[in-house]
């Protein structure tokens, strides 16, 4: 919802009618995560897109038909489904879709939220009584906003909210229809806007400034860290989010220390010295992150371990380590090299096998 998020807010603030599709769970190939949504304007303008292409002619629909009776409904599209062939999802997956006439009044506290790259969720009743279909509920780490029809079901689903915005999912909750955790009837959609997931690069070189553009791309708040000022600027990296001058080693325990890493963290030690890179990832691979990768030849690999051995890690922490960093694509130039990085942090995120599509079998996406 994060791609269509201030059309929603202008549309709101003008009095129009529009229609918000939003995902609300996929089945195998389906090419859209839930909370991924599309908004038609009262123009007839879409924004956003829920199936890739597939289903958006239907959805689009839809849309325009919430827009106008302001009813909300639930539909699904799939290969065993006999629309699905009239609409075309050839990529075999199904989906489903919450459907509604956007907006609600915690909306500018929403859009706000994420603004400020502070967490916030947005709960949606999906399923339930026809008085609580369509209720919305904005939550933060301290506070919530809004209604999904009582103070049980409220009260429920900001704790489990909070979960799930902690740990940056989106997904549905499921309860009794007084907000009973083992019942069911009722269903909410939680859309967690968690900030960014962060992406810190160590060394300030050609690579990095390449690993730096495909973070941000990829959609990460990227971090360039090195301890030389004379390299380590704003103008030879102007893609990453913030520079800074420091020990690399210093500046990540530091990070750490202060709370501002995660499970989805990624670390990237690109600075081809042993002075800097075997301090730094002593630290990262102590660390709870995503990943840890660094860059060096078969020599320097072999060399790095012996010495993050004699600083007291033991086998489970060395084997967190991605050294090499990236996968095997041939790759020569920077760009290529930060190509390969970057593929090696999605396969990893996602548990991909980094083999070529044509040579496997089976499912693209595998089951989260």
């Amino acid at each position: 919802m994060r791609d269509v998020l201030d059309e929603l807010l202008r549309t709101w603030r003008a009095g129009e009618q529009a229609g918000l599709a939003t995902v609300t769970a996929t089945w195998s190939s389906a090419p859209r995560q839930p909370g991924a949504a599309m908004l038609v304007g009262a123009d007839g303008t879409a924004t956003g897109s829920v199936s890739g292409g597939c289903v958006e002619g239907a959805v689009y629909e839809l849309c325009r038909e919430a827009a106008e009776s302001g009813e909300p409904r639930t539909t699904r599209f799939g290969i065993t489904d006999d629309d699905a062939f009239e609409v075309g999802l050839p990529c075999g997956g199904t989906i489903e879709l919450f459907v509604e006439r956007a907006g609600f009044p915690e909306l500018p506290l929403l859009a706000d939220e994420v603004a400020a790259g502070r967490p916030v969720a947005l709960l949606t009743c999906v399923e339930g009584p026809p008085g609580q279909v369509g209720g919305h509920l904005v939550v933060t780490p301290d506070g919530r906003h809004g209604s999904l029809g009582g103070d049980r079901i409220d009260d429920a689903a900001t704790d489990d909210g909070r979960g799930l915005l902690a740990a940056g999912r989106t997904g549905l909750l499921h309860y009794g229809p007084d907000g009973q955790r083992r019942g069911s009837g009722l269903t909410v959609l939680v859309t967690s806007f968690a900030p960014a997931a962060r992406m810190l690069v160590f060394g300030a070189t050609d690579h990095a400034a390449a690993v730096a553009r495909i973070g941000a791309f990829l959609g990460y708040r990227v971090t360039v860290c090195d301890a030389r000022p004379v390299f380590a600027t704003a103008r030879r990296f102007p893609e990453a989010d913030e520079v800074v001058v420091d020990w690399p080693h210093r500046y990540l325990r530091a990070e750490s220390e202060a709370g501002r890493l995660d499970a989805r963290t990624v670390v990237c030690v690109l600075t081809h010295d042993p002075k800097f890179d075997v301090p730094v990832l002593e630290v990262a691979l102590t660390l709870p992150v995503a990943y840890v990768g660094a860059m060096g030849s078969r020599r320097t690999h072999d060399d790095r371990l012996k010495r993050l051995r004699e600083t007291g890690l033991g086998p489970a922490e060395i084997a967190r380590l991605s050294s090499p960093i990236g996968l095997d694509l041939g790759a020569r130039t920077p760009e290529e090299t930060a190509v390969s990085v970057a593929a090696e942090i999605v396969a990893v995120r996602w548990s991909g096998s980094g083999e070529r599509l044509t040579a496997t079998s089976g499912p693209i996406h595998a089951d989260h």
